[in-house]
């Protein structure tokens, strides 16, 4: 006994090294999580508060938009670091529906807790959860409605349904009609071609929302100009559109050229060459038969003055983007030549004008053949305004885009919610074995979200639930589409109030919800190296130094 007793402490890690594991590791993880599911969590639907997060460089940003918040917030918890994920994840691919997914989540791991903490295996508690989720998306798709084969006005109607049920929980929701409609013309005018980056959302501070606008085509900033500028035409019918990545001006050599010359008057054809060369280019612009033109990189005064005795406008230094989209529209090529321009190579567009839009001029291009990209010209009072109706638009596009390829949509305002739920009780009792008090625990954990709409809007959550419970546990199955009535504070048919959302957003929300739940349930231990802590923060530190401690060239002395 004394031998077993001198036995030496064996030391596997370093000394320092954190480590904790077990069941209090999981709870504590299980904590973090809803934590942050808490701070989303009254950002949910139309009545739903915006969140102000102001970050150390002191810009502000209010925002209402889940995957915002949870990039925004500086979360240092590894297993809270899941959640952020999720709802990057369910950003980029259906672009709604990110508090749901960060809520869904904490609430599966909240209802968890109690069984970890009576000693249940974690692994008994992620296979039901798996089975659960199977079962739910089973059932999504069964409940979701097609609205294929509808003609095109109907569909855009109901398409302009899905965008205002996006738009209801942002702050643009009083104008939530106004820009579902524009929303809709947008994704359609970009038809099959689903890069996002073929529409355009441009921002003008001024104005109010209303007097925000679709341009079919593309509009962008008028761009710096020189002297001559103002001599242009500002309006042409039918253009052709030449489209460059070149620099139309003199430039002085890159390398150090030295020229010898043995006669003063050769000097002067040096001088000449130069200028010889830049008539040439802007000769050959000419002769293409192109009145616009545009390039990413600068026209010079020289150039603007010969563009404008010529009747051509133009404009330099056009954003990469802004002429890719131009390209896209009218249907040109971007050169990086002005020889052999072709015919083949000119956009061409029906109206292209110079407009004043608050105290901006914008150079707008519409009626274009191919017509395959949109801009919105967004307007409002606060930068930071402009700033979350952008972001609230782009997930009202992403929905309109996700809802155009996959055509089927369920009730929104809890109401699949509340119907899953229902089904997967129903299920549960149909299991022998403690998995049933789980799928149980999962069916519940869906409630969360009508009860948050409820919560949020200050209505008595118990007392609508119940309402809801009742009228889904019907057998006629008329109930199925019931959802919270966010206006009266009983309960209403989403459905027949237009309250839809593609049944792509909720699957994906149950898919990645339940996928980092039995993520955060499957780990046990977490290992902390101190050294690898201390190594970032020096790695971070020689980093500063060699970037910003030496001096930049050009900079002057102070």
């Amino acid at each position: 006994m004394a031998s077993m007793m001198q036995q030496p402490q064996i030391i596997l890690l370093k000394e320092g090294t954190d480590t904790s594991q077990g069941k209090a590791q999981l709870l504590s993880n299980i904590n973090a999580v809803t934590a942050v599911g808490d701070v989303v969590r009254t950002t949910l639907g139309p009545r739903g508060m915006d969140k102000l997060i102001h970050d150390d460089k002191g810009s502000v940003t209010i925002s209402n938009d889940g995957a915002t918040i949870m990039k925004l917030l500086d979360i240092v918890h590894p297993a809270a670091k899941i959640l952020v994920d999720i709802a990057k994840s369910q950003d980029s691919e259906v672009g709604d529906g990110t508090t749901t997914v960060v809520l869904l989540a904490a609430e599966f791991l909240k209802e968890a807790k109690p069984f970890v903490e009576d000693g249940v295996h974690s692994q008994n508690l992620i296979r039901s959860y798996r089975t659960a989720s199977t079962l739910a998306i089973e059932k999504v798709k069964e409940l979701a409605v097609s609205i294929e084969g509808k003609s095109v006005e109907e569909k855009k109607g109901l398409l302009a349904k899905c965008a205002a049920t996006t738009l209801s929980s942002k702050l643009i929701g009083g104008e939530k009609e106004f820009f579902a409609t524009m929303v809709v013309d947008a994704v359609m005018a970009i038809g099959d071609d689903d890069r996002l980056n073929l529409i355009g959302i441009k921002k003008v501070p001024g104005g109010n929302m209303r007097d925000s606008f679709l341009v079919d085509g593309v509009a962008f900033k008028k761009t710096f100009s020189y002297a001559g500028f103002e001599q242009q035409p500002k309006k042409f019918l039918n253009p052709k559109i030449l489209l460059l990545n070149i620099e139309l001006e003199l430039k002085s050599e890159k390398e150090n050229a030295e020229i010898r010359l043995s006669d003063p008057s050769q000097y002067q054809s040096i001088v000449d060459a130069e200028w010889n060369i830049i008539y040439d280019k802007l000769d050959k612009c000419v002769e293409s038969g192109a009145k616009v033109v545009l390039s990413r990189l600068a026209i010079g005064d020289l150039a603007t003055q010969y563009f404008a005795d010529r009747d051509i406008f133009c404009a330099g230094r056009v954003a990469e983007g802004d002429l890719n989209r131009v390209a896209a529209a009218a249907g040109g090529t971007v050169q990086t030549s002005v020889n052999n321009i072709i015919p083949e190579v000119l956009g061409t567009c029906e109206i292209f004008e110079e407009k004043q839009v608050g105290g901006e001029r914008f150079n707008i291009f519409s009626g274009c053949p191919s017509g395959r990209t949109a801009t919105i010209v967004l307007r409002g009072g606060a930068d930071q305004f402009i700033e979350e109706a952008e972001r609230s638009l782009h997930d009202a596009i992403m929905i309109v885009r996700r809802a155009v390829k996959n055509s089927t949509v369920v009730p929104g305002g809890g109401a699949i919610d509340m119907e899953i739920s229902k089904y997967l009780r129903q299920h549960s009792r149909t299991i022998a074995g403690k998995s049933q008090l789980f799928i149980n625990s999962y069916a519940k954990a869906l409630e969360v979200i009508p009860r948050q709409l409820c919560d949020n809007a200050g209505f008595d959550a118990t007392d609508v639930l119940n309402k809801l419970r009742q009228k889904h546990a019907m057998q006629s199955g008329e109930g199925a589409s019931y959802g919270v009535d966010i206006n009266t504070g009983g309960i209403a048919d989403s459905f027949a109030n237009f309250v839809w959302e593609p049944a792509v957003v909720k699957i994906n929300a149950i898919n990645a919800a339940t996928e980092a739940a039995c993520l955060i349930l499957s780990v046990d231990e977490t290992v902390k190296n101190p050294k690898s802590e201390s190594a970032q923060g020096d790695a971070a530190g020689a980093m500063g130094r060699g970037r910003g401690g030496g001096r930049g060239r050009g900079m002057r002395r102070r």
